[in-house]
Formats: C-alpha cells, sequence, structure tokens
C-alpha cells in the first residue's frame, strides 16, 4: 500500500513538474514567434500560426455533433468530480457495491443541465439554427448507444438462464429516471445555453473564403495526433488502471479514493498539456482545423483504454465463453466512450484557450 501511494505520489509530482516544463518551452516559442512577427520585413513571406490567423476561428464543420459532444464531455467532467467528492466522504464501502451504480445512474440524470447547457451554448454561437435537434443530438448521442448496447447484453443474458441479467422492473425504473429527470433538465440546460450565449467574438476577423492548407507530412496528420494525444495521458494511469480492473471485474473492492483522485487530476493536466502542443504544432503548419482535432486527441486515450481492456481480458482476468465477453467488452466499450467524451471536452476547452489567447496578441491586417 506504501508503494503504491509513493509511486502515485511521485507520478503527481512528475506530471506537474513535465507540465511546467512543457508550459515554459511554449511560452518561450510563442515569444520568438511574436518577436519575429513584430520584426519581420513585410517584403518577406510570412510562416508559421499567424498565417492562419484569419481562418482559425472559422467554425467546425459538424457543428451541431462537435456541439453535442462536447456537452456530454462536460457533463460527464461534473459528473466524474461528484462520485470522487461522494467516494471521498465515504458513500462508498465494501458491502455497498450498488451505491456507486445508483449514484451514477442518478448523477448522470441530474448532470444532464450540464450538457444542454454547454451544447445549446456553443451551438449558438456558432451561428446553429436547428436547436431542437441540438438538444435531441445531445439526449440520445451517449443514452441511446448505451441502451441498445445494454439491452443486447442483458438478451445474452436471459438467453444463457443467469441471474446478472437486469429485471424488468429495474429497466423501466432507469428509463423513466432518464426520461423524467435526465431528458427535462437537458431542455432546461438547452433553453438557458441559448437564451445566455451571446455572438461570438473571436480576436480576430474571419474571412468569407476558407485559405487553402499547404500539404502536411504524414507523421503532422491526425491519425498520429491522436496517438501521441492518447498515449501520453494513459502513460500516466495505466498503473491505476489494473487496480480499478481488478476491483470492477475481478472480485476486490476499490478503496483508494484520495489517490484515484489524484489520478483523475493527472490525467486532467497530461490531457490539456499534450493538446495544447498538438495544437500548437498543428496550427504552426498552417492548418486551422483544431476545433475537431483537438477534441479527438484529447480523447484519443479511450481508444488506448479499450485497447488495454482486450490486454486485460486475454492475459489477466479468468473469463472465457461468449456471455462474459459479451458482458465485459459490451460494458468496457461504454467506459472507454465515457473517457473518450470526458477528454475530448477537455483537449478542446484547453486548445480553446489557448488557441484564443495566443491570436488575441497578434496583429494582422
Amino acid at each position: 500500500y506504501q508503494r503504491r501511494v509513493r509511486a502515485i505520489m511521485n507520478s503527481f509530482v512528475l506530471v506537474l513538474l513535465l507540465t511546467g516544463f512543457v508550459a515554459l518551452i511554449l511560452i518561450k516559442i510563442l515569444n520568438r514567434d511574436y518577436v519575429r512577427y513584430a520584426a519581420e520585413d513585410k517584403e518577406e513571406p510570412e510562416y508559421g500560426w499567424k498565417q492562419v490567423a484569419n481562418d482559425v476561428f472559422r467554425f467546425p464543420n459538424f457543428s451541431n455533433l462537435f456541439c453535442a459532444l462536447v456537452g456530454v464531455g462536460s457533463q460527464f467532467i461534473t459528473m466524474t468530480v461528484f462520485i470522487l467528492s461522494l467516494a471521498l466522504v465515504g458513500i462508498y464501502y465494501p458491502g455497498n457495491d450498488g451505491a456507486m451504480y445508483v449514484s451514477a445512474i442518478v448523477l448522470y440524470a441530474l448532470t444532464a443541465l450540464v450538457s444542454g447547457f454547454v451544447s445549446s451554448y456553443w451551438y449558438k454561437k456558432m451561428d446553429g439554427s436547428s436547436w431542437p435537434w441540438n438538444i435531441i443530438l445531445t439526449s440520445t448521442v451517449f443514452a441511446l448507444p448505451f441502451w441498445i448496447m445494454a439491452f443486447f447484453v442483458n438478451t445474452v443474458a436471459i438467453a444463457h438462464h443467469v441471474t446478472k441479467a437486469l429485471p424488468f422492473t429495474t429497466i423501466m425504473t432507469v428509463l423513466m429516471i432518464w426520461f423524467f429527470v435526465g431528458l427535462p433538465l437537458t431542455i432546461i440546460g438547452g433553453i438557458a445555453g441559448k437564451n445566455l450565449a451571446g455572438p461570438f467574438k473571436a480576436p480576430i476577423r474571419t474571412k468569407t473564403f476558407p485559405r487553402e492548407i499547404p500539404p502536411i507530412q504524414w507523421y503532422r496528420r491526425l491519425p498520429i495526433q491522436m496517438l501521441m494525444g492518447g498515449f501520453l495521458p494513459f502513460s500516466a494511469i495505466y498503473v491505476e488502471l489494473h487496480y480499478i480492473f481488478h476491483s470492477v471485474w475481478g472480485r476486490g473492492f476499490y478503496q483508494l479514493w484520495g489517490i484515484l483522485f489524484l489520478v483523475f487530476i493527472i490525467l486532467l493536466l497530461v490531457t490539456a498539456a499534450t493538446t495544447i502542443s498538438l495544437t500548437y504544432f498543428q496550427l504552426s503548419n498552417e492548418d486551422y482545423r483544431w476545433w475537431w482535432a483537438s477534441f479527438l486527441s484529447g480523447g484519443a486515450t479511450g481508444f488506448f483504454v479499450f485497447g488495454y481492456s482486450v490486454f486485460y481480458y486475454v492475459y489477466r482476468s479468468r473469463m472465457t465463453g461468449f456471455l462474459q465477453a459479451s458482458f465485459y467488452f459490451g460494458y468496457q466499450a461504454f467506459i472507454c466512450y465515457f473517457f473518450f467524451l470526458m477528454l475530448g471536452a477537455v483537449g478542446f476547452f484547453s486548445s480553446y484557450i489557448f488557441v484564443k489567447r495566443i491570436y488575441k496578441n497578434i496583429h494582422t491586417d
């Protein structure tokens, strides 16, 4: 136990140092860029992230879907903070296994207010006109696939005559909570977000016609960005993942909630620092399509968690057969989807603050 706590504390200190180191490097590079842009001869061609200043705040394609994903990701950040806070005050303890599942369902319904607000707020700022569809998409982008998966897994359990199959009354109760609590709160949050959202105020005017994006080397394209954006945060948490998987899919009970809260902070910090760095390099390549890239790079950790899930199933667990595989991979896929949306929102918000900050300090024609 002491060795595990010491390892987590060492990781926390190391992450803080690395994050500060990355921040100092970025500040130094940006200051050098500001000096270069201020001293550049007008006859010499400019290059770098200043070149895309009039396109960097061009709204992304599929803005309705983008806003819905960011909204649900914001909801999951809030939900995770509440769950960990309840754990720290001792709500979850051995012998009370159902408390976490009940609190997760209730908190998912209550925090729907956050997803509706954030999604509609950004959709209105992006001049979106299909507000009802935005609300529908926000309320179903996670819930609908989850219910389809849960129905499939429950059908498999019933076919195998096992006790893990959820009773019909339990399914209806959860559906009623979502329909009569979660959905109305999503609508209320959406109305509030739509009414409070003013026009999008970019520090630099966006031109009517988009700028042509120069050819980009293969190692600087989105798949490689996602690989780097997912690997670094995953490497900061993979040690603790073993204990979490053992508690969820084994016979143990997770009790070190303080450590898990520290790991959660580490995950957010590394995701934000990594995504900001990748966004800077993307803009330096004169590629202004950072909106989706920041979300996908931040959320890519979910794919690594799913890869670890496969490793755990094959080499660490003793699960076999179609029934156990259906339960394991079905629910694990949605845990990874949860990570994807949550960390994607972290990546977008951190990159947005960074982009708005650096372009506020330059002058363009």
